[in-house]
C-alpha cells in the first residue's frame, strides 16, 4: 500500500476514499442541515448542487445513483425538489423524524429573513437607497424570469408537439387568462392520449443513473432499504390520518376565529391549492400566485409581487418562499389584527402560508418514499408530467411579459418607456444567458446601478 509518496511492506488501511465512511448521528446531520439551510442560494440546481457536492463528493453519505434516483422522484413531484430531495436523504439516514429535520431546517432560516427583510421593505420602501436598489433590481427580476423559460424550455421542449403545448399555454393564459389550474389538467390530458399515440414524443431525459462514484457511501448502491423503508400499509395510512389532522385542525381554528372568508383562512386555502400545483418549480406556479394574490384577492400590487420575488432571489432557501412576503404584506396591509399589531399579523401570516404550502411536500416524500425505495431501476413516470413542464413553459413566458410591462412601463402603453430599466434588464439578461454568471451577483451589480440612477435624477 502507499503512504504519501513511498511504499512499505507495512499493512496499513485503506485509502480514505476506499474506505465506507462512518454511520452518521443525528446531532451530526442536524448541524449539516442547518448549514444548508444559511447557505442554499442559487434556485433549485444551485441548492442541489450545493447537496451533491456535500453529501455526494465530500461527506459521502449517500451514492451518486441513489442521489440521482431520489432526486427522479422529487423533480416529478408538485413543490420544492431540493427541499424535498433534502427532507428524502434525512427521512432515508434517520426515519421520520430526520426528514421532518432536514426539510424544516432547508425552510426556517428563509422564513425567519424573509419576515425581518418584509417588514424593512414596508416600513422603509420609500426610503431613497431603498427604493433606489429596488428600481434597479425590478429589471433583473424580469431577466431572471426570462432565463428560467429559456432553461427549462431548452430541457423541455424537444419537439414539435412539446413546443405546440408551449405555445398554446401562453396563448391560453396570456390572451384568453385561463386559470392556472385548468392549463395545466389541460396538459397532462395531451400528455396523457399523447403518449399513448406518439409516445417517442413524450419520453423525458430526466437525469439518468449515474455512471461516477466517489467511492464508498453510508447509503451505497448495493445498501439494502432500512426497515423504515419498506413499504407498510399501516404506516401509510397512519401517516394520511396525522397529514389530514395537520391540515384540518389549523384550517378549522382559523374559519371558527376569523370565518371561511376571513384573510389568513382564505391565504391558508390558497397556498394549500398552490402547493399541489407547483410541477416544474416556483416558476411554474406563480402565475398563479400571481393571478391570486394580485387579480383576485387584491393582496398585493403588482409592483410588491415584483418585489417579492426579488427578495426571494437574494434571500437562501426555496424561491416558493415568496409565498412568506406574500402572507407578510397582505397580513400587515390589511391590519388582520388592528393596527396597532400589523407586524404580528403579518408574521403571523407569513407562517400560515408557509406551513400550508410545504405540508404536502413533507407527505409527499414520507408517503411515496417506501415506494421509491422498493425499485432502484429509473423511475417510469408517464408523459402527462412531460406535457405539464412544456406548458409551464409558456406560462412563464407570459410571467416575464407581466413583469416586463410593468417595469418598463410603468404607467401603461400610454406613458412613456422607462429607458434606464430597458437598459438594466437588457444588460442583466446579456450577463445571465451570455455570460452564465450567477443570480445573485447580477441582482448585487443591478440594485447598485438602479440605487446610482435613482439618486441622479
Amino acid at each position: 500500500m502507499r503512504i504519501g509518496t513511498r511504499s512499505t511492506g507495512l499493512s496499513v488501511s485503506p485509502e480514505p476514499e476506499h474506505r465506507p465512511p462512518e454511520p452518521i448521528s443525528l446531532r451530526e446531520a442536524l448541524r449539516f442541515w442547518l448549514k444548508l439551510g444559511f447557505i442554499s442560494f442559487g434556485g433549485p440546481a444551485g441548492q442541489i448542487s450545493i447537496m451533491h457536492q456535500e453529501l455526494v463528493e465530500r461527506r459521502r453519505w449517500i451514492s451518486e445513483r441513489r442521489f440521482l434516483h431520489a432526486l427522479n422522484y422529487c423533480m416529478l413531484l408538485p413543490g420544492p425538489e431540493a427541499q424535498q430531495l433534502a427532507t428524502y436523504i434525512g427521512w432515508l439516514m434517520h426515519r421520520t423524524w430526520g426528514g421532518v429535520i432536514a426539510g424544516v431546517l432547508f425552510v426556517l432560516p428563509s422564513l425567519f429573513i424573509l419576515i425581518a427583510l418584509s417588514w424593512v421593505y414596508i416600513a422603509f420602501g420609500e426610503v431613497p437607497v431603498v427604493a433606489g436598489l429596488f428600481y434597479g433590481i425590478k429589471p433583473a427580476v424580469t431577466a431572471i424570469v426570462v432565463q428560467a423559460a429559456h432553461r427549462i424550455g431548452s430541457r423541455a421542449l424537444k419537439n414539435g408537439w412539446l413546443w405546440g403545448i408551449a405555445a398554446a399555454s401562453f396563448v391560453a393564459i396570456f390572451v384568453l387568462n385561463l386559470p392556472f389550474p385548468l392549463i395545466v389538467l389541460g396538459a397532462a390530458v395531451i400528455g396523457y392520449f399523447g403518449g399513448r399515440l406518439a409516445p417517442e414524443k413524450f419520453r423525458t431525459g430526466g437525469h439518468s443513473a449515474a455512471q461516477k462514484s466517489f467511492g464508498p457511501a453510508v447509503i451505497d448502491d448495493d445498501t439494502p432499504p432500512p426497515d423504515h423503508a419498506r413499504f407498510n400499509a399501516l404506516k401509510l395510512l397512519r401517516l394520511a390520518v396525522i397529514g389530514a389532522i395537520l391540515w384540518t385542525l389549523p384550517m378549522a381554528t382559523l374559519t371558527v376565529l376569523f370565518g371561511w372568508d376571513g384573510t389568513l383562512t382564505q391565504m391558508s386555502w390558497f397556498f394549500t391549492k398552490a402547493a399541489l400545483l407547483t410541477f416544474g418549480g416556483a416558476y411554474a406556479v406563480l402565475p398563479y400566485v400571481y393571478q391570486g394574490v394580485v387579480g383576485h384577492y387584491g393582496w398585493l400590487t403588482p409592483t410588491q409581487m415584483i418585489d417579492g420575488l426579488a427578495l426571494g432571489e437574494t434571500t437562501p432557501g426555496p424561491l416558493i418562499m415568496v409565498v412568506a412576503f406574500v402572507g407578510f404584506i397582505g397580513g400587515y396591509v390589511l391590519q388582520v389584527f388592528g393596527p396597532d399589531q400589523a407586524f404580528v399579523a403579518g408574521a403571523v401570516a407569513a407562517t400560515l402560508v408557509t406551513w400550508f404550502t410545504f405540508l404536502p411536500s413533507f407527505l409527499f416524500i414520507l408517503a411515496g418514499g417506501p415506494l421509491v425505495e422498493s425499485t432502484h431501476n429509473e423511475l417510469k413516470f408517464t408523459a402527462p408530467l412531460t406535457a405539464i413542464t412544456a406548458a409551464v413553459v409558456g406560462v412563464i413566458l407570459n410571467l416575464a411579459c407581466f413583469f416586463a410591462y410593468h417595469v418598463l412601463w410603468p404607467n401603461g402603453f400610454s406613458g412613456h418607456l422607462d429607458w434606464p430599466s430597458a437598459l438594466i434588464a437588457m444588460a442583466a439578461a446579456i450577463a445571465l444567458l451570455r455570460f452564465k454568471r450567477g443570480v445573485i451577483e447580477v441582482l448585487i451589480g443591478c440594485g447598485v446601478i438602479g440605487l446610482g440612477v435613482h439618486l441622479l435624477r
